[in-house]
């Protein structure tokens, strides 16, 4: 169970550097967005940057249609991240009442009927949607946007995939936590961040607070 951690934490690597490194590209966003919207609604700065002989780059549509390509990027490359630190969304009706141990079950379960089947799926008709756009020299639908479409379609594939190394990760991290021995416990708990509540440090705090209590003498 040690290598199947350690085989784990290389492949954690992946979607964690490159989710957070992602996470970057929201300063351009932001930048470019405040961009357009400035010059599009200053009338002098709108005519005088219109008679620039590099207008053409930073024409409205362009902008525009950079704007949602950073988006959806950022989007797509944040999944497996998002994952990996538990920053998605939860609906913890039932789950969070459970031990655990039992909420490393219901996840592992989850993960392998759920998870892996959609993500593969996910991943099979993003690569024939990809292949299509660039097939047929797919570009914007406005005259003055962005051409070649398919090189920010195409990370719909890459995003998906770190988001199944993700997964993957997790049920490696999972697998060592509920059979593997006390050490190898402890360190796939450590690197888990799946449970609504911690059994083993509410355990762990208990029991040094009753070694506490049982150490101190009575008000008399």
């Amino acid at each position: 169970m040690s290598s199947l951690l350690n085989l784990a934490n290389k492949i954690d690597v992946l979607p964690r550097r490159i989710g957070m490194a992602g996470g970057w590209l929201i300063l351009p966003l932001i930048v470019i967005i405040m961009f357009d919207v400035v010059t599009r609604k200053i009338d002098f700065l709108r005519i005088g940057m219109s008679e620039l002989s590099w207008y053409w780059l930073i024409e409205p549509i362009k902008l525009q249609d950079m704007e949602w390509h950073l988006h959806g990027v950022l989007l797509l490359l944040s999944f497996g991240f998002g994952y990996l630190v538990n920053a998605h969304v939860r609906v913890d009706i039932f789950r969070e009442k459970l031990t655990a141990r039992s909420q490393a079950k219901v996840e592992l379960w989850g993960l392998l009927i759920f998870a892996v089947p959609y993500l593969l799926t996910v991943l099979y008709y993003a690569w024939i949607f990809v292949h299509a756009s660039y097939v047929q020299g797919e570009g914007s639908e406005s005259l003055t946007g962005i051409p070649v479409r398919w090189i920010v379609k195409s990370f719909t594939i890459y995003g998906f995939a770190l988001a199944l190394l993700a997964v993957l990760t997790t049920i490696m991290r999972l697998c060592a936590y509920l059979w593997g021995g006390p050490e190898t416990h402890r360190q796939a708990r450590d690197d888990l961040q799946i449970f609504a509540i911690d059994d083993d440090h509410e355990g762990h705090q208990g029991h040094s607070l009753t070694e506490e209590t049982s150490h101190t003498k009575p008000f008399a």
